[in-house]
């Protein structure tokens, strides 16, 4: 076998923010992307799904998914649509609740870019949604399903337009992440690297789904921390105890209570926890009306797929309900907060931050209201209408027009999925053999800084969170090369024994252009930090892994943990170098802007135009 070529890792979302989750990782000429999610929240960050990827996606072997909410696999039909002809690997549930969750997000999209061309409201013209209906089931036929706990060899490179190499083998190895039904932690070889991508990790006792499990360690880790900076709170008596006196003081007094709620995961969960309080006499019988055609379908997967469930949950436990209507068009949907539409009732309608979907109906009926109640249950991201109204607003805009919000509003904060932080810092604890180098992804800046901060202090590892367009090198020398499997077919063989990694060692670099740089003492901490503007890298090997048009610009620096070296940095520019440039910091732990520069604000690939809106439904929490 040839000599393996050095692995980069591309952080392409959910760094430094919590969605856009899109991680490339380049070994030799093969890429892989792993989750190939939306950006959701801010109009800073909707605005990127629109901007060119910096790749060609036809470039691209496989994608991995580690689970099926919108910003791990909503931008998967733009890449499609761009030339992503290669398999999408995940588990069957993944697989069955990405097809519903890519369906929804293309209607809305739709529905969304027709209203605003006949009402006007937004700025382009005319208003064009991200992808169709049609490009989602183009695409579906892509979905390769892999099972838990099995090695498996990639072979996206085995098909016309590629090359397959030996040196470029990619192995990927599934663990149940107990977020969603589905979901999982990736586990990835190549012949020079080793990393483990978490995932979103569940709490350590899902309500209705098997817990998760510990994956093996590897030399990088990527870690999600979107609660890094909290912890859950841990019911005073019973569970969910202000939910149930919210819904007792509504029916009191006359109202309704409308849930904006996730269609995935939290649909289901709260079904549950509505059926045990009736049954337990904790709240009075009254109807619920499930107005989420998406939420009813993933409601089907979840009562299909029951080796995913909890050993002492029975699918028709979600729906032991005496009073349950589930609202399938969109007719009945507005009939129910309709004037003399019904009595006090329960609504559970997507999507869970309000950004879209049928609850905008229903807030704009209900808010005005004082009689009416709104619970929010989850995160509630950054920019969207759940996060103002978990803020106190007192109005808020739907559809062009300010809701007075009078009604009362409860945060259920004990409806998370997500691994607060003591949850994410014990999973990291049990990782064999422990990391390297930690990579805090997925959360707002804030918390991702926080929960490095915590990793340090408190786990004694080296944790940096990184930037958006940041290229690493994974350098693993001493880490022994995964053991191919040979297996070619969607039914893995079983995983290989091996022995554990051993400790890095650092690869000599040139001399050039500094003999500091080469002079590095052997033994030390492989990996290499880089930083600089507007585009960044470490020395001319790093420049060779990535492409050609690097210039150095700087002597590097080397940061110190004692007498041991864990960085070096060195400022490198793409293409032309300006006239100054700025030095590189000395701080130990700054990350790379990546290679490619950023579009102009508001680019418009392929002379489309876009819908100025919130994003769709299907989001995680």
């Amino acid at each position: 076998m040839a000599k393996a070529p050095r692995t980069t890792l591309t952080f392409l979302g959910a760094a430094s923010t919590v969605t856009g989750s899109k991680y490339l990782l380049q070994v030799g000429d093969r890429r892989v992307l792993v989750d190939s999610g939306m950006f959701q929240g801010e109009k800073k960050w909707r605005e990127m799904n629109w901007e060119p990827f910096p790749v060609d996606p036809a470039s691209i072997s496989d994608i991995v998914l580690t689970h099926a909410h919108l910003d791990h696999v909503g931008y998967l039909p733009a890449l499609t649509k761009g030339g992503f002809d290669g398999p999408i690997w995940c588990t069957e549930g993944t697989r069955q609740l990405a097809e519903i969750v890519l369906r929804d997000s293309a209607h809305l999209q739709e529905q969304e870019a027709e209203d605003a061309n006949e009402q006007g409201y937004s700025k382009h013209d005319p208003a064009l949604p991200l992808y169709t209906t049609e490009d989602v089931e183009a695409m579906l036929g892509q979905f390769v399903t892999l099972e838990y706990d099995t090695d498996f060899e990639l072979t996206g490179n085995e098909r016309p337009g590629f090359t397959a190499k030996p040196e470029e083998l990619v192995t990927i190895h599934l663990t149940r992440a107990g977020h969603i039904l589905g979901s999982a932690s990736v586990n990835l070889w190549t012949p020079s690297a080793s990393v483990l991508f978490s995932g979103d990790l569940g709490r350590k006792d899902h309500p209705v789904l098997k817990p998760r499990e510990v994956p093996g360690g590897a030399p990088f880790v990527l870690i999600e921390s979107t609660y890094g900076d909290r912890e859950h709170p841990e019911p005073a008596n019973l569970p969910h105890e202000g939910f149930a006196d919210v819904i007792r003081r509504t029916m009191a007094r006359g109202g309704s209570v409308v849930i904006p709620a996730f269609a995935i995961d939290r649909t289901e969960i709260i079904l549950k926890t509505i059926s045990d309080m009736e049954r337990e006499g904790r709240i009075p019988d009254v109807p619920v009306f499930v107005n989420s055609p998406m939420g009813v379908r993933a409601l089907r997967v979840y009562q299909t797929l029951t080796d995913e469930l909890r050993d002492d949950l029975h699918p028709e436990d979600f729906v032991k309900i005496p009073d349950l209507t589930a609202v399938e068009t969109a007719d009945d949907s507005k009939k129910l907060t309709a004037d003399g539409g019904h009595g006090p009732a329960v609504i559970i309608s997507s999507s869970g931050m309000a950004t879209g979907g049928r609850v905008l109906h229903h807030l704009e009926k209900m808010l005005p209201d004082p009689k009416n109640a709104v619970i929010l249950t989850g995160y509630q991201g950054v920019g969207t209408r759940g996060r103002q109204l978990s803020e106190g607003a007192t109005q808020i805009k739907i559809r062009g027009k300010y809701i007075p919000v009078k009604a009362e509003v409860y945060h259920d904060r004990e409806f998370s999925v997500h691994a607060d932080c003591s949850d994410l810092l014990d999973w990291l604890r049990e990782l064999d053999p422990q990391p390297q180098e930690v990579f805090c992804v997925h959360g707002e800046e804030d918390a991702s800084k926080a929960f490095a901060a915590r990793i340090q202090s408190d786990l004694g590892l080296n944790a940096v969170v990184p930037r958006h367009g940041e290229v690493v090198l994974l350098d693993t020398d001493g880490v022994e090369p995964h053991v191919g499997t040979g297996q070619k077919k969607a039914a893995p063989a079983p995983r290989p024994k091996r022995t554990p990694a051993g400790p890095a060692t650092r690869r000599p670099v040139s001399a050039a252009p500094t003999a500091a740089v080469g002079d590095l003492p052997a033994g030390k901490l492989a990996y290499r930090l880089v930083t600089g503007e507007p585009a960044a890298a470490f020395d001319q090997e790093v420049s060779a892994a990535l492409g050609e048009g690097y210039t150095l610009a700087g002597s590097p620096t080397l940061a110190f943990s004692g007498e041991k070296v864990i960085a070096g940095q060195a400022l490198v520019w793409s293409g032309r170098v300006p006239a100054v440039a700025p030095a590189a910091p000395a701080s130990q732990a700054v990350a790379v802007t990546a290679e490619t520069g950023e579009p102009a604000d508001g680019a418009d690939p392929d002379g489309t135009t876009r819908v100025d809106r919130p994003e769709p439904v299907g989001q995680e929490d």
